[in-house]
């Protein structure tokens, strides 16, 4: 949204063009026209008073004013009323007061000065002009104005040596596309860059830039903010020790303790460096990534090496027309963890779209629910308002709950959809090659240990405890008594206990 720095900074290198040091000696002031001239010894030796229509000229400047003192021994003039100075490349001054040195060709115009080249206008109160290094300088408040920018600040002034262009205190550029606000803004002729300093504000119609330090070269349309930036949306707020933008391949990038804030998601994504794809509308961010979901309830901190955003364009029919919308897809890949109060888990890699809200996971995940461990090829959870309504098991699903160090009950099969209800499981449906062993209660003892095969079952849950069994297809179950257990005997296939991998906190997952 900077690109028009170009086209403004042109117009005030022309408004201050850099020239070099002439030699020459000083040339007296002429006087071209006068409708009367006075002598008046008050005013000291050899000073004439000019009045009306008064043109005077010097080094291929012309002055024209209604009254001045000439000063011919120090080649001095003060003009006065309706001031206006025609410099040699079309360069045009006005006031209503000019003290002019013929020797130094240093000028201070006062009262409603304007300085006018090529279109561009600056005006101001009080302008100090040399006129032989084309070097200006305002200190009491400033406003320049080029076709679509308009620039105040408090100060300014331009440094031929070093070809830079500073306006301090109070500094606002509007332009139609943007307004920037800053303590002090620098421009540099040669490098095409500008920089800012002390808080500043660039604000168009999405987005409000913020750093306290940063620079953008107009040439190469690339952009660096630092100190405390940050990018705000409408949805989104982006923050990182530095952030910087190409312009031209519309990527952007934050370096150092990055944090992106989607509000329209009650997500928090941290991380040390993010990339940001602006034409796809994606994002990437890599380095001690941690995303943090937010619900009434909990909260969800998930990492991985890498957690990938990206908006999917959708088409949707609406009174036969089509409706353009877009969805939001976020991957995190390799070595995944995540942690809330009621769910822990881990997986290679996870995808959550939100049109179906669905969260998939991906090589041997394993999900961790109070007593319960649950382990399938691939597991899908159906999350709504940050609440878990679904679990989607497929291929050797297995469900293991903890007892005692030495009994578990066990639900294995083909695949099982489970049911929840305020976050915990309460119903479980197993479709093909059902197996299960539990522990039966009578009150607070067991009763003994019951193992059986089912193609299809369903499970009823209370308090993290089966309390029924319900065989759809011909099962063949045995209740066996408590002196007939033996662990060995009374184990699945494939049954893996992983406790000792189970986040206990978030610290757990960060390491």
């Amino acid at each position: 949204m900077l690109k028009r720095f170009t086209y403004f900074f042109f117009f005030i290198i022309l408004l201050f063009p850099f020239k070099g040091i002439a030699q020459s000696q000083p040339k007296q002031v002429k006087i071209n026209h006068a409708n009367r001239l006075e002598y008046d010894e008050r005013l000291g030796k050899n000073v004439n008073r000019l009045i009306g229509n008064v043109q005077l000229e010097h080094e291929g400047m012309v002055m024209n004013c209604d009254s001045a003192y000439f000063y011919s021994e120090s080649n001095q003039v003060d003009a006065f009323g309706n001031v206006h100075i025609i410099k040699s490349g079309g360069t045009d001054i006005y006031s209503q007061y000019l003290k002019y040195n013929g020797n130094t060709r240093m000028a201070e115009f006062q009262k409603s000065v304007r300085l006018i080249d090529n279109g561009s206008t600056l005006s101001t109160d009080l302008l100090y002009y040399d006129m032989k290094n084309s070097v200006a300088n305002y200190p009491n408040g400033g406003t320049i104005v080029s076709k679509d920018n308009t620039l105040t600040s408090d100060h300014g002034y331009y440094n031929p040596s070093s070809k830079t262009f500073s306006f301090k205190k109070n500094v606002v550029l509007v332009n139609p596309q943007y307004t920037i606000r800053c303590d002090t803004m620098i421009y540099n002729s040669a490098t095409k860059t500008c920089f800012f300093i002390g808080p500043t504000h660039i604000k168009n119609k999405t987005s409000l830039i913020y750093c306290e330090y940063g620079w953008y070269n107009s040439e190469s349309n690339t952009s660096l903010f630092k100190k405390n930036a940050y990018i705000l949306t409408e949805k989104q707020r982006l923050k990182g020790d530095s952030v910087g933008y190409d312009q031209v391949k519309g990527i952007g990038k934050a370096f150092g303790h990055v944090e992106i804030n989607d509000t329209s998601q009650n997500i928090i994504v941290t991380g040390d460096l993010a990339t940001f794809f602006e034409k796809e509308k994606k994002s990437l961010i890599t380095g001690h990534t941690l995303l943090k979901q937010y619900d009434d309830e909990d909260t969800l901190f998930l990492n991985a090496d890498t957690i990938y955003s990206m908006d999917i364009p959708l088409t949707k029919k609406r009174f036969k027309e089509d409706t353009a919308t877009t969805q939001k897809l976020l991957l995190a890949y390799h070595h995944v963890q995540f942690f809330r109060e009621d769910l822990q888990g881990k997986c290679d890699s996870l995808a959550y779209t939100e049109a179906d809200s669905l969260m998939r996971l991906f090589r041997s995940p394993v999900l961790w629910s109070d007593k319960s461990q649950i382990t399938a090829d691939n597991i899908d959870l159906l999350i709504t308002s940050g609440s878990i309504k679904k679990m989607f098991m497929r291929h050797n699903a297995f469900i293991i709950s903890k007892k005692d160090s030495t009994k578990f009950d066990q639900i294995k099969g083909k695949d099982m959809t489970g049911f929840f209800k305020n976050n915990e499981l309460v119903k479980i449906h197993v479709v093909g090659n059902g197996q299960t062993i539990y522990f039966p209660k009578d009150k607070d003892k067991y009763v003994g240990v019951n193992k059986a095969d089912c193609n299809n079952l369903v499970i009823y849950i209370t308090e993290n405890e089966v309390k029924k069994i319900t065989f759809l297809k011909k099962p063949e179950a045995t209740l066996f008594p408590m002196s007939d257990f033996n662990q060995k005997d009374f184990t699945l296939k494939d049954f893996i206990w992983r406790e000792n991998e189970r986040p206990l906190s978030v610290q757990d997952i960060l390491r």
